[in-house]
């Protein structure tokens, strides 16, 4: 993808794909759009998908399939036991990771369910890179804690720095030590941080964590959900493995771990999930919690469909031109935000394009959740739906305080092989519009607040009428259209 140059024209993002069936869009007037926000609870994940012009929420089980994926989706054998689907993609992922067991699970948060059950007891301390929302929750629902240990520097908005993403080695090895080994039950690395603007981590942290955890006798365990967008960028990014292949560093990677889960929505372009495992016995420890919670051993809560349509996109998962152009398009958006003056996560990381909302919104207080607050006024402002990845997205303190997130962010996903480069052209002069009118964004409170989970179904509302004055604005700008 990036080797095609231009003659005659700036260098920009070249889909390595051609499209083939489409799916028409609706663009809400202004005023209908303001009154679909107020009935959403001025939550964009309440809000009807028929209701948004562009879906940047997630990438989580809306990336788009080939030709290949689809065709493969005719041959699924739907027998309840011993499906042929299931060990054809068992098949493929040993032959990937080299792990010769698989526990199949619905997605990811499946996965952790399952990992969290099987080895979190009360008082545990889980340690992470950094952690992600329903790989905490289930976490602590069973009486365990998290430490994120990413290093400092993966906290800082702006910078170049290519590994914003990795652990803090020394930090690592103090806190097993104030901890003691026996109360780790396993160290989690997500590969692609989702909740610091999916930023990658190093194939040497990985292995140097890892070799850390083996001194002292720790499981590790990988979060490979965002894999395919890490490992684009440990091929450019990580000199000493420029000339690996992507099969080449997915497997010098899986050998680090003991354990390897994934959500299949993001790795794999379809929608399940699998832990691999290496050991028999562990194996074994965790294979009747997959009947009890998601289905028969092979088929895990999924369509066989699906499986089969994971398994080629497994395989396509390993091809540098597929998995290039998230994060090319991603690099592209950032770059030209920046360019503007747009508060942005950088450099660009995987998954999607990241505002900074502390800065963007710096008059609105965290309680008042100015990341949530900005994503409102996007959806506003030009009917696009993000997410909202601050504070409104952790849990209160037992105390019921607010745990104020290490950052405030509005993420802008880019699902793979969805979005052209004129609709990422659109989203960029939207967030350039709504910057320049940052003033007249006020904060949200909570009506109604969910003690898990919140952001997903929590319904809120503005604490003063400024989603009226911004839409007034936007409408002398652009009219109601």
């Amino acid at each position: 993808m990036s080797s095609i140059k231009f003659y005659k024209h700036e260098q920009i993002p070249v889909e390595m794909h051609k499209v083939k069936i489409v799916q028409k869009l609706n663009l809400l007037e202004t005023d209908e759009r303001l009154k679909k926000m107020q009935e959403a609870g001025f939550n964009t994940f309440k809000l009807h998908n028929g209701d948004i012009f562009l879906d940047m929420l997630t990438d989580s089980g809306v990336n788009a399939m080939s030709d290949n994926m689809q065709s493969a989706m005719l041959r699924a054998d739907d027998a309840y036991a011993g499906s042929e689907t299931f060990y054809r993609m068992q098949e493929k992922l040993t032959e990937i990771f080299g792990m010769k067991y698989c526990l199949p699970a619905h997605q990811g948060r499946a996965c952790e369910n399952i990992l969290a059950t099987r080895f979190v007891k009360p008082g545990n301390c889980v340690i992470m890179n950094y952690h992600f929302t329903t790989a905490k929750a289930h976490i602590t629902r069973l009486g365990g804690r998290v430490e994120e240990l990413v290093k400092d520097e993966g906290l800082v908005s702006k910078s170049n720095l290519p590994f914003k993403g990795n652990i803090d080695l020394e930090k690592l090895e103090e806190c097993i030590k104030k901890e003691t080994p026996e109360n780790v039950p396993y160290i989690r690395i997500e590969s692609g941080t989702n909740l610091i603007g999916g930023q990658p981590i190093s194939y040497e942290n990985m292995k140097s964590a890892t070799d850390i955890a083996k001194k002292y006798g720790i499981l590790t365990v990988l979060d490979a959900s965002l894999l395919q967008d890490n490992l684009y960028f440990i091929k450019v990014r990580e000199e000493k493995l420029k000339n690996k292949s992507i099969r080449e560093i997915t497997r010098m990677i899986a050998d680090l771990f003991d354990i390897v889960y994934f959500s299949g929505r993001k790795f794999g372009f379809a929608r399940g999930g699998a832990i691999m495992v290496r050991d028999e016995e562990l194996f074994h420890s965790m294979e009747d919690l997959v009947p009890m919670f998601e289905g028969f051993l092979t088929y895990g809560g999924m369509s066989v469909k699906e499986m089969e349509a994971m398994t080629v996109g497994f395989d396509e998962s390993m091809d540098m031109d597929v998995i290039s152009q998230g994060p090319e398009f991603i690099e592209y958006c950032v770059k030209r935000l920046d360019e503007y003056g747009v508060p942005v996560i950088t450099p660009g990381g995987g998954l999607g394009a990241h505002l900074d909302a502390s800065q963007i919104c710096s008059h609105i207080p965290q309680e008042e959740y100015p990341a949530g607050a900005l994503v409102c006024a996007l959806y506003l402002c030009g009917g696009i739906r993000g997410m909202e990845r601050g504070t409104l997205s952790e849990e209160r303190n037992p105390d019921g305080s607010e745990r104020f997130a290490s950052m405030e962010l509005v993420r802008l996903a880019f699902p793979r092989r969805v979005f052209t480069l004129s609709q990422t052209e659109y989203v960029i002069d939207r967030v350039k519009w709504v910057f320049d009118h940052r003033d007249l964004i006020g904060g949200l409170k909570f009506v109604h607040e969910p003690k898990t989970l919140r952001f997903f179904t929590g319904i809120l509302e503005p604490t003063s009428n400024w989603p009226e004055k911004l839409v007034k604005a936007y409408k002398k700008e652009f009219g109601n259209q």
